[in-house]
């Protein structure tokens, strides 16, 4: 099987009702669509066995996330690429063929994502992968077309094919032989950031990631945590940290971390000065997950051997969005490549 289209369900039904008919629709002679269960307590697989008889099922005895049950699903399947695809998406038609096209041609290419864009509002980039994704020298991730809250519209202004620092989890196309030379996504993740700590591995080792127009998907996003959630909080914090330590080169390791993380006591303030005192408490407890992670972390950054990637941004983005007012990717552009 050339490629194979893997949504991970967990008690997501309306969301299968929704979006599944559009993959299943848009899925190409070469492609397989496949539904991982990460242990649903719903009806979701009820629903698909009567409305999908003939579509493949993974199902898992529990709820292992999106990382670890993205690797515990993918063991059980074999493909030339992986699509790992959100439940809570419309594909559109041609979209994996399109992009496959692309990394059939430079087996350099790692991971791709197809333009992400808002379900409800078609005209918008969407928060979690717009056109691409880049990090800043201290780790801060951003797309083309959404730095921070600021999400802009989608004129045209990023299409084309090029290369990026991550792509995203919600219609994230990997490798096959890449994604295992890797290990996959690093399953103690459980969720968030994981797509970008994968991309990064995939950078020391030398391969590429790119983000192209050819093909176009909207996403609902904020099914599975919503914004707000604390736990989401405690999973943004924490998971960023660790990417951090697993992958930074030595030389800017401590000097990055220190300074995170009075960044992070300040943003955990800034919760509790608005009355968000869970938001504040999650903080707390993704720093000290972190710190207990530490032992097991250096085992990991020892095997990545981290170095000096591309297309890492080597400003502030903190600095020029709140304070230089550059809201929108093409504030920046003239701004890339910057040396390494």
């Amino acid at each position: 099987m050339k490629t194979a289209i893997v949504i991970l369900n967990w008690n997501g039904r309306p969301m299968l009702e929704r979006f599944l008919p559009s993959v299943v629709k848009n899925c190409s002679p070469d492609s397989e669509v496949i539904v991982a269960d990460n242990g649903s307590t719903d009806d979701s697989i009820d629903f698909l066995h009567r409305n999908y008889p003939s579509l493949r099922l993974i199902l898992m005895d529990r709820n292992y996330g999106f990382a670890e049950g993205y690797n515990r699903a993918l063991a059980q399947v074999d493909a030339e690429y992986y699509v790992l695809l959100n439940d809570d998406v419309e594909v559109t038609p041609g979209w994996t063929d399109k992009v496959v096209a692309i990394m059939d041609a430079d087996h350099d290419i790692a991971a791709a994502q197809p333009k992400l864009k808002m379900f409800d509002q078609r005209n918008r980039f969407e928060y979690a992968g717009g056109a691409g994704g880049f990090i800043d020298k201290l780790g801060y991730p951003f797309c083309r077309g959404r730095i921070f809250d600021t999400i802009e519209y989608d004129n045209g202004q990023y299409d084309g094919t090029r290369e990026v620092f991550w792509a995203t989890g919600a219609a994230l196309f990997v490798r096959a032989s890449i994604w295992k030379e890797l290990g996959g996504l690093d399953g103690d993740f459980f969720a968030h950031m994981e797509e970008i700590d994968f991309c990064w591995r995939a950078r020391n080792k030398g391969y590429k990631i790119i983000a192209t127009s050819d093909a176009q998907v909207y996403h609902v996003g904020g099914g599975t945590l919503p914004k707000s959630s604390p736990f989401k909080t405690q999973l943004n914090f924490r998971n960023n940290l660790a990417m951090l330590y697993k992958n930074l080169p030595d030389k800017r390791l401590h000097r990055v971390l220190r300074l995170r993380i009075v960044l992070d006591w300040i943003a955990a303030l800034s919760f509790l000065a608005k009355g968000n005192g869970g938001e504040f408490r999650a903080v707390f407890k993704a720093h000290k997950e972190f710190r207990q992670w530490k032992q097991a972390l250096s085992a990991k950054r020892a095997a990545i051997k981290p170095h000096e990637v591309d297309c890492v941004y080597r400003h502030a983005i903190l600095v020029d969005y709140h304070l230089k007012g550059r809201k929108f990717f093409s504030d920046l552009q003239n701004m890339f490549p910057v040396s390494q």
